[in-house]
């Protein structure tokens, strides 16, 4: 004869895929309804509660992960900068002048005058740059002007 089978305890299950339920305002795990269980806690007739995963601690910047910090640029360093963009811009210029030496007849105003075409288009993209200079300065000293009367009228007002 077989010996009886002992009686089975059931043991509960834990979805691990499912989220954890919180309360209304979002605070944290609810209370446990009766009969379910919540991770983290021990089982009926179990004998140690399982585990809750703590996240790994974050270092307070990655300045400390790398050991050293990153020097902000100077005013210096963005002048050098500026300085060797200008060179090269320059070198490229003097080329194109070199290349272009083919006579141009420049009619403007009634005057009329023979340039170098290198020279002549040089001339002009000087004289299209000042016009935009020229316009965007007008409109940064009318901003200036709008920003101190906004400024006068804050200040009269309190």
């Amino acid at each position: 004869m077989d010996p009886a089978p002992p009686e089975a305890v059931p043991t509960p299950r834990v979805d691990a895929t499912r989220p954890t339920r919180t309360t209304p305002d979002g605070r944290g795990a609810s209370p446990a309804a009766p009969g379910s269980t919540v991770p983290g806690s021990a089982a009926p007739g179990s004998a140690a509660p399982t585990p809750t995963p703590t996240p790994a601690p974050v270092p307070a910047d990655k300045a400390a992960r790398r050991g050293h910090e990153r020097t902000r640029p100077t005013r210096i360093s963005g002048a050098w900068v500026a300085v060797v963009a200008s060179a090269v811009v320059l070198l490229f210029l003097l080329v194109f002048i070199l290349q272009n030496q083919a006579g141009a007849t420049i009619t403007f105003l009634g005057g009329t005058s023979t340039l170098p075409l290198g020279v002549a288009l040089l001339l002009s993209a000087i004289a299209g740059a000042l016009l935009v200079a020229l316009v965007g300065a007008a409109r940064i000293l009318q901003l200036r002007r709008e920003a101190r009367k906004r400024a006068e009228a804050a200040t009269d007002r309190r």
